[in-house]
């Protein structure tokens, strides 16, 4: 448990160290005494931090409250969420991260980091999710950011033949898996280093992203990483 404390920089809590413990020795041991263990080796996981930041816009298009906080999906590409959020380099640069999350495994099916916080970052994160799929019309949930209420992110919508959801003004918690998400990412992996240039935090995200997709097992994911979920559904 040491090691793999010290390999993940402390981001496991006791449940998610029982699930790497029990896989890894494919035995099943309570998360209880895994707890006990690891409050005996001193090992504690990292402590999460919220930050929350608004920007007021005059929306171009707005649609209603499709998704309705039903956050589950029965299959890939049903239903997605998408947000940005703003992360520093340096000694007061910043950079923005924008990326679309899909409700059935909660795999990150597209991110772009870039320097501004624009149309362009959201309309290429957006041209990569569109680009993997075969078929499948996803809804699209978010919040009213100028971005998505913008003529030319509705254009893309309607041309992927997408349905556009988005969360009631002032609602956070109607985006709750995205939110979700940014204080993951935040907690395991952007509080824990200070990044001094852009290519230094782009590294760590790239990291990040593929341990989250790949390598994080989940419980609610029956102990599969969100990959490993996705492909038992394919």
């Amino acid at each position: 448990m040491k090691v793999l404390h010290e390999k993940v920089d402390g981001i496991y809590g006791y449940r998610r160290m029982a699930l790497n413990i029990n896989r890894k020795f494919g035995q099943i041991f309570n998360h209880k005494r895994i707890y006990r263990l690891m409050k005996v080796a001193g090992i504690q996981s990292v402590i999460r931090k919220k930050k929350k930041s608004y920007k007021r816009s005059t929306p171009q298009h707005v649609a209603e409250n499709r998704l309705n906080r039903e956050f589950t999906a029965e299959k890939p590409n049903e239903k997605w969420v998408t947000d940005v959020t703003e992360l520093k380099y340096g000694s007061s640069k910043k950079a923005y991260l924008s990326a679309i999350l899909d409700l059935y495994d909660g795999s990150i099916v597209s991110y772009v980091l870039g320097h501004f916080n624009n149309n362009h970052l959201v309309f290429k994160t957006l041209d990569q999710a569109t680009a993997l799929l075969n078929g499948e019309h996803p809804l699209i949930h978010s919040d009213r950011g100028f971005q998505y209420t913008s003529h030319g992110f509705k254009r893309r919508i309607d041309q992927a033949g997408m349905t556009q959801s988005m969360s009631r003004v002032g609602r956070c918690i109607d985006n709750g898996p995205m939110e979700s998400f940014w204080g993951t990412l935040k907690c395991e992996k952007y509080y824990l280093y200070k990044y001094q240039t852009f290519e230094e935090l782009s590294l760590a995200i790239d990291e990040y992203i593929h341990f989250y997709n790949y390598e994080r097992y989940q419980k609610r994911l029956n102990g599969l990483s969100p990959m490993e979920y996705r492909a038992k559904a394919v």
